[in-house]
């Protein structure tokens, strides 16, 4: 994963950027979906504003490292059951660093790597979930978790792999009714 720390002190939002590795840095709102609550924070002075801002509306963020050579690129991968069924590259638009199709990125199939392939598999498992959207950047060292999604949308995805996602997450659920109706 990219540096993060969970921001709960309003009184060193200084230490918490410097602990980064300084600004720019992101920041989320834990809850969030489709980029929304997701804040690209370019200097020390506006993350701290923003922070400010976020803290009085007693609302809860976490800070992360921003990873500028993702150049606004993604993977997004879908694993149900264990196995990854689809994964496509999501590239913001000119104007956004948020790599959303709901943003209006471009999407298109990608072929990952083994290490890609093990971070997703490993993440979903990790978290005890049967359909997973993993959210993955790739870096300087390697790719890095950005996060885990319980109900990925399949809006992109499927336009983009031309693979019927819905119906693996179907085929699966109806797989573990039978299996626990036993």
């Amino acid at each position: 994963m990219p540096r993060t720390v969970f921001s709960i002190n309003p009184n060193n939002v200084e230490d918490q950027i410097e602990l980064l590795g300084g600004a720019p840095v992101i920041i989320k709102l834990q809850e969030g979906t489709q980029g929304k609550g997701v804040i690209l924070a370019e200097s020390k002075k506006s993350a701290k504003s923003v922070i400010d801002t976020l803290y009085n509306m007693n609302t809860s963020i976490l800070l992360q490292e921003y990873i500028a050579e993702a150049n606004g690129e993604d993977l997004r991968i879908i694993v149900v059951g264990n196995k990854i069924v689809a994964s496509m590259k999501r590239t913001s638009g000119l104007d956004d660093f948020r790599s959303n199709v709901h943003r209006g990125a471009n999407v298109e199939a990608v072929q990952l790597t083994p290490r890609e392939k093990f971070m997703a598999i490993n993440a979903t498992k990790h978290l005890g979930l049967g359909v997973a959207g993993v959210d993955l950047i790739r870096s300087k060292k390697g790719p890095l978790l950005i996060e885990v999604n319980a109900s990925p949308g399949l809006k992109g995805i499927e336009a983009a792999t031309g693979i019927n996602v819905a119906k693996h997450i179907v085929h699966y659920v109806e797989k573990m009714g039978r299996k626990n109706s036993k």
